[in-house]
């Protein structure tokens, strides 16, 4: 969540700046666009309106779409769902997330999905592995929103231009349950669940090694790797807050499965937690996981041959979440990937306790 009351660029005039800025409003726009923002109001006042004191605050924002959001209940002042025509108090506390990017155009491409469920606000897909979410840097193709554009007419515009319908997301080789929105109210009505941390996010992994405790919580900060910036890593320093909550469902001769429950959602959070009490998850180079082959499995000499499990073995098994237009709390699970399975049953037939 970002607190935006310190961006002169977004005061009206007679609102008080606190500090300078360098950034333009459209910067600041583009930067807080699908945003969950929380600020108190100032001390002068333009508009007391909520709507308009919104349009004004966020001018280079539709006035249409936060009226939109305000009508919809969107809008939270002082803890409570607001009528566009709420006056405000100087230090009234304004809870709200942003109208997500105008759209551009994308390139549809007919890659097969796995859907678990649809229906008018949302979609709940089965990602494959090897499979980017979104286009980004040397990636404008072959990814998820590529093929949702493809199969979907309505998609909510996103957080950012390249992202519509994305609410949330997993790594390239992290496969399992995401849920995309169809327009804009599901849009922010799901990503505050992930914001506010009422979703629950369950995932299966299988580690080099047995933890010394069959169940334990991780509760480490992470931030961005010191030396390797593509990597994260334990900050005790400016990281922040990071739990995991993991437990061993069985135990093969040097490797594990185990169930983890996430309580927050950083990036890499399972990956580089794992790591840190040394049973980083299969295949994940990254951070230390090491690919995994055959021979090795079946104790037979080395020989060439395909990888066991060649990516990654982490799978988003389960999210709990609210229905955006019921409220239903609805549970999406996503079956184990055929490699992760396959190499499940090598270890149930080859390292199995006593074997």
């Amino acid at each position: 969540m970002k607190p935006v009351d310190k961006h002169p660029s977004f005061q009206p005039p007679g609102e008080e700046p606190e500090i300078f800025s360098d950034q333009t409003e459209e910067d600041l726009s583009e930067e807080l666009a699908g945003e969950h923002l929380c600020f108190r109001v100032g001390g002068s006042l333009k508009f007391r309106r909520l709507d308009k004191y919104l349009c004004g605050r966020f001018s280079h924002f539709s006035r249409t779409r936060l009226q939109k959001i305000i009508k919809e209940q969107g809008v939270n002042v002082n803890g409570r769902p607001a009528k566009p025509s709420c006056q405000l108090n100087a230090g009234d506390q304004i809870d709200l997330i942003l109208p997500p990017r105008q759209l551009t155009e994308l390139v549809p491409q007919n890659i097969p999905l796995e859907i678990l469920y649809e229906d008018d606000y949302m979609i709940a897909v089965n990602k494959q592995p090897d499979l980017i979410v979104h286009p980004a840097r040397g990636f404008k193709t072959g990814t998820l929103v590529n093929a949702l554009v493809y199969h979907f007419k309505e998609l909510s515009e996103g957080s950012e231009p390249w992202r519509p319908g994305i609410i949330h997301r997993l790594d390239r080789n992290t496969t399992g349950v995401l849920v995309v929105a169809k327009d804009d109210t599901s849009h922010w009505k799901l990503s505050r669940q992930f914001s506010d941390r009422t979703t629950k996010k369950t995932y299966i992994a299988i580690v080099h090694g047995t933890p010394q405790l069959r169940a334990d919580c991780i509760n480490q900060p992470l931030g961005v790797h010191p030396q390797v910036r593509e990597k994260f890593a334990i900050r005790p320093d400016i990281g922040k807050e990071a739990i995991t909550i993991y437990e061993t469902l069985e135990k093969f001769r040097g490797y594990s499965l185990v169930q983890l429950d996430l309580r927050t959602g950083r990036t890499h959070q399972i990956r580089v937690h794992m790591a840190w009490i040394k049973h980083p998850v299969v295949a994940d180079e990254m951070y230390g996981g090491k690919i995994v082959y055959p021979w090795q499995i079946e104790d037979r000499a080395p020989a060439p041959e395909n990888p066991l499990m060649g990516r990654t073995a982490l799978h988003a098994w389960k999210l709990e979440i609210n229905h955006p237009a019921t409220g239903d709390r609805m549970t999406f699970e996503a079956p184990l990937p055929k490699d992760m399975q396959s190499f499940l049953d090598a270890l149930r037939t080859y390292r199995a306790p006593g074997s």
